[in-house]
């Protein structure tokens, strides 16, 4: 059954091919890949505070897509909500196969491989949910948030 709920998975995630382009811990690429409108934001916690930026780009399927970038040019998180999920593959980089092992033990456990998911690494956060034509969801590297910011400022 585990191998069937990767090949499950990983064929979703190769069907949303349209979606994401960076990866945690990489550099953005939704600015420059001309595949979806984007727009930017800079984002400031407080006047002392070092600042990060949000890029959000609008995917071909309507979903929105927010990349959290560090002050070293580096994706530290991303979120999404819309009709479809991002390729996780795609938007997780490094840190997809962590995730889907954990994913894959969550579902076989509830005896489903539907639903919301929640992980927590050390490596990685990632939170799922929503429903047919309203999926929502936030990943982030927790050693990777800028000084002073929490997970509540990741939306």
């Amino acid at each position: 059954m585990k191998i069937r709920l990767q090949g499950l998975l990983a064929a979703v995630a190769l069907a949303n091919c349209l979606s994401a382009h960076a990866a945690l811990g990489a550099g953005p690429t939704y600015a420059a890949s001309g595949s979806a409108s984007s727009t930017q934001a800079v984002r400031r916690m407080s006047a002392s505070a070092v600042p990060y930026t949000v890029n959000e780009a609008t995917l071909a399927d309507g979903t929105l897509v927010r990349e959290y970038v560090g002050q070293s040019g580096i994706v530290f998180a991303a979120t999404w909500h819309g009709p479809h999920t991002p390729d996780l593959s795609s938007l997780m980089g490094s840190h997809f196969a962590g995730y889907l092992d954990a994913v894959n033990q969550q579902h076989a456990q509830r005896g489903s491989a539907f639903g919301p998911a929640t992980v927590q690494r050390s490596d990685v956060v990632v939170e799922t949910g929503g429903h047919m034509g309203a999926y929502v969801g936030r990943a982030w590297v927790p050693a990777d948030l800028p000084a002073g910011m929490s997970s509540d400022d990741i939306q």
